[in-house]
């Protein structure tokens, strides 16, 4: 598949929100030409507006790189998704996708319909291969792609942080040998990211730059958005041992609070160290790679140099991939360590990489399917428009054929014409006959009507416990200036119930075991009856009680007109 002119990446991290632009290089590789990065609050009470900074952040980083409706790939954080790394015996390709579905409901701890899902194969060159299974909440997920899609961006690609900076070390530092370990420093924590040239493993620590904050503002007694502007301003790794404290005591409180807080997640690493070494089967890391926003703070490399006594640098994700020359290179460079994830993601428009994990929501994953269908329901369309122009085309020459035979007949049609006309005034003549005797017609039909009527009602009367004592006929209440009422088209027997005269039936019904069901009956039997219409609304019946032994009931039947007699 042929690599966009325009790659957008963007990094939605808890602290910070950044979103970069690439271009695809004539040689095939990876050339950055924009980049912007917004802060959101750091205070965890505002948790609850996280995904609404992002939003806003995002926004404004659109309109600034003038990118509004562009397709874009973006990270989610660790902390946000369940990962596991799952060994499988080697089988056959077809029985890959069943058994990693049975061990996705075994291991996520949400119901799998409730959950979007994703696996990656790693293939150890052992008998085994290793599953890296990642999933998260449908609703969260829909809730991030939600605020992604409203500030101006089409989801195309939703990978998590760590195998993002996976992928760019791959990309960038392909010739080194043994285990790397990258130790990504965020806000709230601390993946550790195990890579060999056949195997991965990733482990998320519940320590970061907040929990520096926090015991900044709990020892200052401040504010969290004052103590997180103190460690901006003054913090540092302390150096401890024979170095000298600095002059002030309170950045001095600061630099050993931070101290405390590395030495706790150093703690946390190495028994991360020893868990990948015993329980994964890997092998010690030779070097360490540090990436992430709190990797900044100063003597940060030098402290884990310190304690875990093996080379320590910062992660180069920019090591092959060119600048271009729009960009402050020496600013570039300076935060290049907190690029991993952008230019991971990037990596995935222009090659194939070795984890390529896409948490797509489901409206994404409609859309993207609607999106290659397309051509197909064009050309189907193009064919239903061929298809039309060809009946036309048919039609257009059986009509010129029709006119032809029409012509021909023209001479043969005009004394039938003739004929025709002396017919017309014979069936005229026939007609006012009709019409002279139509009034004898009718008064023998309404001979007949109201009997009909009663001996139809009579007809329909149940047998026993229901009787009618009354019939009267109403009048029909018209408004002034409106037409008399009569039969209208389209009404049972000719009329409908605006147009027929109401009759009100009038009886009595016996105590019995059904009480006023054996009237419900009686007038379900009147409704079938094609001589009148049942004004249900005007259907009224006494509550049985144990004191009467017989209950009124009435019902409104409007009448239709009688019908004309031939």
């Amino acid at each position: 598949m042929a690599a966009p002119n325009r790659i957008l990446s963007l990094d939605l991290g808890t602290q910070t929100v950044s979103i970069a632009e690439f271009q695809m290089a004539k040689d095939g590789g990876l050339v950055l030409i924009g980049r912007q990065s917004t802060e959101l609050l750091a205070d965890p009470g505002a948790d609850s507006s996280r995904l609404s900074q992002a939003k806003i952040a995002a926004s404004e980083m659109v309109a600034t790189m003038n990118c509004k409706g562009a397709s874009v790939d973006f990270t989610v954080s660790a902390q946000a998704v369940f990962t596991r790394f799952v060994k499988l015996p080697s089988v056959g390709e077809d029985q890959v996708d069943q058994i990693v579905t049975f061990e996705a409901q075994q291991n996520v701890p949400f119901p799998i319909d409730e959950v979007v899902w994703d696996y990656q194969l790693v293939d150890s060159g052992s008998a085994e291969f290793e599953v890296v299974l990642v999933a998260i909440k449908s609703d969260l997920l829909d809730e991030i792609n939600g605020a992604v899609e409203d500030a101006g961006l089409k989801t195309n690609i939703v990978d998590v942080s760590p195998m993002a900076i996976y992928n760019a070390y791959r990309y960038n530092y392909s010739e080194l040998e043994g285990c790397s370990l990258i130790i990504d420093i965020g806000a709230r924590t601390t993946n550790l990211i195990f890579i060999e040239p056949k195997k991965v493993f990733s482990r998320s620590i519940p320590i970061g730059g907040t929990k520096i904050t926090e015991a900044i503002a709990k020892d200052f007694n401040e504010p969290f958005g004052a103590a997180e502007e103190r460690k901006k301003r003054d913090g540092f790794v302390s150096l401890g041992g024979s170095y000298a404290d600095p002059d002030d005591p309170e950045i001095s409180r600061v630099s050993k609070m931070i101290r405390n807080s590395m030495t706790r997640l150093h703690a946390e690493i190495s028994r991360s160290i020893s868990f990948y070494r015993s329980q994964q089967q890997g092998t010690a890391p030779a070097r360490v790679f540090l990436c992430g926003g709190s990797a900044s703070l100063p003597y940060m490399r030098e402290f884990f140099n310190e304690k875990l006594q093996m080379p320590v640098e910062f992660f180069n994700p920019l090591r092959n991939v060119a600048v271009g020359e729009a960009l402050d290179v020496d600013e570039i460079g300076k935060n290049a360590h907190t690029l991993g994830e952008v230019v991971g993601l990037a990596l995935r428009n222009i090659s194939s990489c070795p984890m390529e994990l896409n948490l797509r929501p489901v409206s994404v994953v409609n859309r993207q399917r609607l999106a290659k269908q397309r051509p197909y329901i064009i050309l189907a369309g193009v064919c239903a428009i061929l298809i039309v122009a060809a009946w036309w085309l048919y039609y257009y020459k059986a009509a010129e054929a029709t006119s032809n035979v029409v012509s021909s007949l023209q001479v043969r049609v005009a004394p039938l014409k003739d004929m025709e006309n002396r017919m017309g005034t014979v069936r005229s003549e026939v007609k006012r006959e009709e019409e002279l005797s139509q009034p004898l017609i009718q008064a023998i039909s309404d001979r007949d009507y109201w009997p009909s009527i009663i001996e139809d009602i009579n007809s329909r009367l149940p047998a026993e416990f229901v009787w009618v004592t009354s019939f009267e006929a109403l009048e029909v209440k018209s408004t002034p200036g409106a037409p008399p009422a009569g039969p209208k088209p389209g009404a049972k027997g000719g009329a409908s119930k605006a147009g027929g005269r109401p009759l009100l039936l009038q009886g009595l019904y016996l105590d019995n075991p059904r009480g006023a069901a054996v009237v419900d009956d009686f007038v379900a039997k009147l409704s079938e009856s094609s001589l009148y219409e049942v004004n249900k609304n005007e259907l009224k019946r006494s509550v049985p009680n144990e004191s009467e032994w017989a209950y009124d009931y009435s019902v409104q039947l409007i009448l239709n007109p009688p019908s004309p007699r031939k």
